[in-house]
């Protein structure tokens, strides 16, 4: 199954020439899920090649305008597309109030239903049959939440050789034994999954911290991620401004991901004053080797774990 993370905007605070506004998909086959939603992130999708359609979760971290103030232009344009399809909107709480205002004094109307899951608390916020997201709370200067896409583990490698030695021959049981069920032969002997199959294999995690300072729970949260999406709003020069503001550096963001031994670490949601973002990149990778920059529409493949 591929997996893969897209930035539709890495800025922060307003956008740039080159920057929109934050916002990110994680695309799993056919589904896409979103990660913050900056303004103009439809036509971000578009130039992107991404299909508005095919997103079912929205999750906000915090309440800022730059993370939230592109929803109600996504809603939008979805309906106009005539969207039927449910969408599951995640976020912190008086995201619910935000939408009800959007839809009394914003004349247009939505095609679909939308479910709102307000955040109260760290644990998962949404369970699929595949994969969950979970959140935790974040250290920014409003209420905030970091998130980790977190696919539950897939079955262990099967082995024809093996199941042809116990007798089975080629056909609809082998299905049966990887989706990890038990099967029968017509000589009523019973072969067990593990008995024709490895070990169960683990999925893949993908966290995003949204705006915040270094927090110590990230260290757990995201640990032996495949890959961290760190806040590094500003240069370690004005860390005493990070810290004010709810941000964290990019020596910050590289020890945090060197902490919590991380496979890959990108740093996004560029404050505006930096153009030039090289020495940035050098200064991270001398605490964390594998480190990259975000741009926009930069995609990332996260590969399956054998």
């Amino acid at each position: 199954m591929s997996l893969r993370v897209v930035f539709l905007g890495t800025a922060a605070g307003v956008p740039t020439l080159k920057r929109s506004l934050p916002a990110i998909l994680v695309q799993r086959d056919g589904e896409q899920l979103m990660f913050d939603c900056g303004e103009g992130v439809q036509r971000q999708m578009l130039m992107a090649g991404a299909s508005l359609n095919r997103i079912t979760g929205v999750f906000v971290t915090h309440m800022h305008g730059d993370h939230v103030m592109g929803l109600p232009g996504l809603l939008q344009s979805m309906a106009l597309l005539g969207r039927k399809k449910k969408l599951e909107v995640y976020g912190p709480p008086k995201i619910r109030d935000f939408l009800r205002g959007i839809k009394e004094t914003v004349q247009f109307v939505l095609t679909f239903p939308i479910d709102v899951h307000e955040i109260e608390r760290a644990g998962v916020v949404c369970q699929e049959n595949e994969y969950t997201v979970q959140a935790v709370r974040s250290k920014h200067v409003i209420p905030s939440f970091a998130y980790a896409y977190v696919e539950k583990p897939r079955p262990g490698r099967f082995y024809p050789e093996k199941a042809k030695a116990l007798g089975l021959p080629e056909g609809p049981l082998w299905s049966e034994l990887q989706r990890g069920r038990w099967v029968k032969l017509p000589n009523g002997h019973v072969i067990e999954p593990e008995e024709v199959m490895g070990s169960p294999r683990k999925g893949r995690k993908i966290v995003y911290t949204g705006d915040t300072r270094p927090f110590k729970r990230l260290e757990k949260f995201a640990t032996n991620a495949d890959l961290l999406i760190h806040d590094s709003t500003l240069g370690d020069e004005l860390a005493e401004r990070a810290e004010k503001y709810g941000h964290s550096t990019v020596d910050q963001a590289a020890m945090s991901a060197k902490k919590a031994r991380v496979k890959q670490l990108i740093l996004t949601h560029i404050s505006q004053r930096y153009e030039d973002t090289s020495t940035w990149l050098k200064q991270a990778r001398k605490i964390f080797k594998n480190t990259a920059m975000a741009e926009d529409f930069m995609q990332v493949e996260i590969p399956l774990l054998e």
